[in-house]
């Protein structure tokens, strides 16, 4: 089952008019204003913890109690996880679903099989990591070698980011060591007060509104100057002869290097640059400052 969007979540809860408001900013290229913006991002981090699953919706409709839309979202996920035993009988395949927030939440450049498999090894997994993708309960992001258009023509299947189709599953699953996840909780990270550092929760639901646009997912990482680090763009699109680069952040925060330096590196092929945060539309020079709930709209 495919998860509701953003605006169907919306006509859930009877609203018609948000997303036809973002559309209208979005195209005009104007700033709502910090109040208007905060209230909008908090409706969205609500569609966040919630998902789109029909179930979880209509448990939050019912009861508008999220602690109790966890416990649907804890049965769709051991629904999800028996699917995948039945793909994969070792279990590796449900192994590696459990393991999808931990493994975003180590900033590496790749999944990493190994560290979630004993002696797992890239090149004795590709069926079956073909039969995961196949299932659309994760989306996989592919290393784009050489960014250009064409992104699939520079595919490395070998080097790959693994998200949730539903980010309300995925921040369950992030909390999967509690039997279930409380409403403390969530109430925090409604209000944007959780003091984890939950980058990788943003970063899955821009993966999700991606796919559910209709793109394929693709990133690029290469080393910084000094070798020790390395610089990384989360989401690659195509638009006519350019791409688009996308670096997406968890705050505010204005700073983008990996983002200015892609930009460097590839100046003739890229067009439109986007730093996805939680705040307002804004301009930084030539990069265009996105409020993660207008992703949609590119």
């Amino acid at each position: 089952m495919y998860p509701m969007d953003y605006e169907e979540f919306r006509w859930a809860l009877g609203d018609t008019i948000t997303v036809d408001m973002l559309r209208e900013a979005y195209e005009a290229k104007q700033p709502l204003g910090d109040g208007v913006m905060r209230k909008l991002l908090r409706d969205f981090r609500l569609y966040m913890l919630v998902g789109g699953m029909p179930q979880a919706i209509n448990e939050y409709l019912d009861t508008n109690n999220l602690s109790s839309v966890d416990e649907v979202k804890r049965e769709i996920i051991e629904l999800y996880a028996d699917d995948f035993r039945k793909i994969d009988p070792t279990g590796k395949a449900t192994r590696m679903f459990y393991a999808v927030p931990g493994q975003l939440n180590k900033n590496a450049s790749r999944y990493q099989i190994s560290s979630v498999i004993e002696q797992g090894k890239q090149d004795r997994m590709e069926e079956l990591l073909q039969d995961m993708e196949n299932s659309k309960v994760v989306l996989f992001s592919h290393h784009a070698d050489d960014p250009n258009v064409g992104l699939s023509l520079h595919e490395d299947i070998g080097k790959y980011k693994m998200f949730l189709n539903d980010t309300g599953l995925f921040i369950t699953l992030a909390f999967w060591d509690k039997n279930v996840t409380e409403n403390v909780i969530y109430q925090k990270l409604l209000s944007d007060k959780l003091s984890a550092d939950l980058g990788y929760v943003y970063e899955n639901v821009v993966a999700q509104v991606l796919t559910a646009t209709g793109n394929k997912l693709f990133y690029h990482t290469w080393p910084t100057e000094s070798g020790k680090h390395n610089y990384e763009v989360d989401f690659l699109l195509s638009r006519g002869n350019k791409i688009w680069p996308l670096e997406v952040k968890s705050s505010g925060y204005k700073t983008h290097a990996s983002l200015d330096a892609f930009c460097l590196k590839f100046s003739e092929r890229v067009s439109n640059r986007y730093l996805v945060y939680t705040k307002d539309y804004r301009r930084d020079g030539s990069t265009t400052l996105l409020p993660v709930v207008m992703t949609m709209f590119l």
